[in-house]
């Protein structure tokens, strides 16, 4: 990343109780943060993200974008990626740990996402619709068996691997989906870990972050 550019991202100025600290541009801000990069946040109020402007830098309406100069990007773990690239932290020098780390942003994104995205969209949006009475134990027993896998993977390691990376910054924000639930709490390898890597300074600055950007406009 250019230190002549500054960095815009966008998000939203206000969103209902249950998706603050969900959001995706916290993925974003975290990144930054762990990167020490200053950044200003462009706040859309609920339907500008799907206005013409927005669509220019982000073809399906949502939120972040990201701009840093020429550069326009969208995407979370594009986004996440390129902000690593300067980021030892979360992308390692070393080109297997750095392989290691960018397989596992995709499989936050693909491999476990997909399955407990659609519990939330269940228990938040469609809940006590009639369809979700057979539906939902077929969705939460898929998403148990991508989170045994993953707690198998853990074992005894603090981080998926040797240290913390930009995988495991996405696949945190991935398991905070769940926050309404107890399927991550229940497994303590999940939850410790999940809570490690909050535990992060980073993490909180970025998380404040968004949270003061929505009180500020409540």
């Amino acid at each position: 990343m250019s230190s002549n550019d500054a960095v815009n991202i966008t998000g939203f100025a206000s969103v209902p109780e249950f998706a603050r600290g969900l959001v995706r541009d916290l993925r974003v801000r975290w990144a930054l943060e762990e990167a020490g990069v200053a950044y200003q946040a462009k706040l859309l109020a609920q339907g500008e993200q799907k206005g013409p402007e927005n669509l220019r830098v982000q073809p399906f309406g949502q939120v972040p974008a990201f701009g840093e100069g020429r550069i326009e990007m969208f995407e979370t773990g594009a986004i996440v990626l390129h902000i690593g690239e300067n980021c030892e932290t979360l992308l390692p020098k070393d080109p297997a740990a750095r392989a290691r780390a960018t397989s596992w942003v995709f499989a936050a994104l693909n491999s476990v996402e997909p399955y407990l995205t659609q519990i939330a969209a269940i228990d938040i949006f469609h809940a006590g619709e009639a369809w979700t009475r057979e539906r939902r134990p077929q969705v939460e027993a898929s998403a148990r068996e991508r989170l045994g896998l993953l707690a198998d993977w853990l074992g005894d390691r603090d981080y998926l691997e040797d240290e913390f990376t930009a995988g495991d910054l996405m696949m945190t924000t991935v398991l905070r989906i769940l926050r309404h639930t107890t399927l991550v709490t229940e497994r303590p390898l999940l939850a410790a870990y999940q809570a490690r890597c909050e535990a992060r300074p980073a993490f909180q600055r970025a998380l404040a972050a968004q949270l003061a950007d929505f009180a500020a406009n409540d």
